[in-house]
């Protein structure tokens, strides 16, 4: 589970997000949603402590994010941000190896090479994995990224719009590869996505965000109504029941 314990950050005299309360459960796939400026990216990042808190506490699987060694921390939650900055020289098999640093601590082990691949052959990297990120277009290295967070093995995976850079098709790919983690592989997979229907088909729970602060939480059925989403993203929204489940229509 993660717990957010009154977590706050003020950036200005009118610009604070939080304080927030929230508890994630275990297992699935959790959506942070909400429109522009609400906060999601914020939070992921300082449950990721990528980003420090002013107030309040985070826990996660009993471990407080604020206090726990790195070298521990980084074996329980990893985090993709949302911009990476990369090496252009690495090769995507190189790139994916650096999930296995809290591990191997830089020397490769054949266990760390046996991750490696199956985090390669998970986002369908395979053909790809000898190419310099440079050789790449946005939506392989995106891929990449994220077979590199998969490959650090942790229980814990924080993704802040693992879809940028993603067309339809591969967007489609992601979510079902992150649903599959989570189902398969056991993850706690807590994401930060942009479209409210790519959240209703894939998550188990979504967190809605405005303002900074939390104003609904709870399983898909609960979140995809009109009043809710309308309420969250202001501006008029109809939830229509589609082929495999509720849809947002707002345009």
């Amino acid at each position: 589970m993660i717990t957010i314990d009154k977590v706050a950050k003020t950036y200005s005299e009118t610009v604070r997000i939080g304080p927030v309360d929230l508890e994630i459960p275990a297992g699935g796939v959790t959506a942070l949603v909400g429109p522009n400026g609400a906060g999601k990216s914020t939070l992921l990042t300082m449950v990721g402590r990528l980003l420090g808190m002013d107030e309040g506490t985070v826990e996660v699987a009993g471990y407080d994010v604020g206090s726990t060694a790195s070298k521990d921390l980084a074996k329980i939650l990893s985090v993709l941000r949302q911009e990476n900055h990369f090496i252009t020289r690495l090769t995507v098999r190189q790139l994916v190896g650096f999930g296995r640093f809290p591990y191997s601590q830089g020397r490769i082990t054949r266990e760390d090479e046996q991750k490696i691949s199956e985090a390669i052959d998970f986002l369908g990297l395979t053909e790809l994995e000898g190419r310099y990120l440079d050789q790449l277009s946005g939506g392989q290295r995106q891929r990449a990224y994220v077979a590199m967070v998969l490959a650090q093995d942790t229980e814990y995976v924080l993704l802040d719009e693992p879809l940028n850079n993603l067309d339809m098709r591969h967007s489609v790919q992601m979510m079902g590869r992150l649903r599959d983690a989570a189902r398969e592989l056991g993850r706690t997979i807590v994401v930060v996505l942009h479209d409210i229907n790519f959240a209703a088909h894939y998550s188990d729970r979504i967190v809605a965000m405005k303002d900074g602060g939390v104003v609904e939480t709870g399983p898909v059925a609960e979140i995809m109504t009109d009043a809710v989403l309308t309420r969250v993203f202001d501006t008029p929204v109809q939830v229509i029941e589609g082929p495999t489940g509720p849809l947002a229509v707002y345009y």
